[in-house]
């Protein structure tokens, strides 16, 4: 009856290809989670004209990816001395602790410089 790879002109497959490439993208991007199931969905809608004789036909691709991760961090919170709060994300690990950064620099657990070496 059809050829799905060469009806309306190779769109068809085409679709399922461009939907099959964002697929494959998804399960190969390592902020998702990669035993979640992804899935491509072709719906083939037909309206007959009156005499049924013709009918238009309407072609749509869509998948169903995979979530990005989530991230999380921490973050330091308190108040000034106006009593406003105030949040600051955490760099060191533990309240208090200073550091050393990537670039070798001794920081807070805020991640300020607080020695310069000279």
């Amino acid at each position: 009856m059809f050829k799905l790879d060469e009806f309306a002109n190779g769109a068809l497959a085409e679709k399922f290809n461009i939907e099959a490439q964002r697929v494959l993208e998804n399960i190969a991007d390592p902020n998702t989670d990669p035993k979640k199931a992804r899935t491509i969905t072709l719906t083939v809608t037909l309206k007959a004209d009156e005499n049924r004789e013709l009918a238009m036909v309407d072609i749509n691709a869509k998948a169903s990816l995979a979530p990005a991760k989530g991230v999380q961090t921490k973050i330091i919170m308190g108040r000034d001395r106006q009593g406003k709060v105030e949040a600051a994300e955490l760099k060191s690990g533990v309240v208090g602790q200073t550091y050393i950064t990537d670039e070798g620099d001794v920081a807070d657990d805020r991640g300020n410089k607080v020695v310069q070496f000279k």
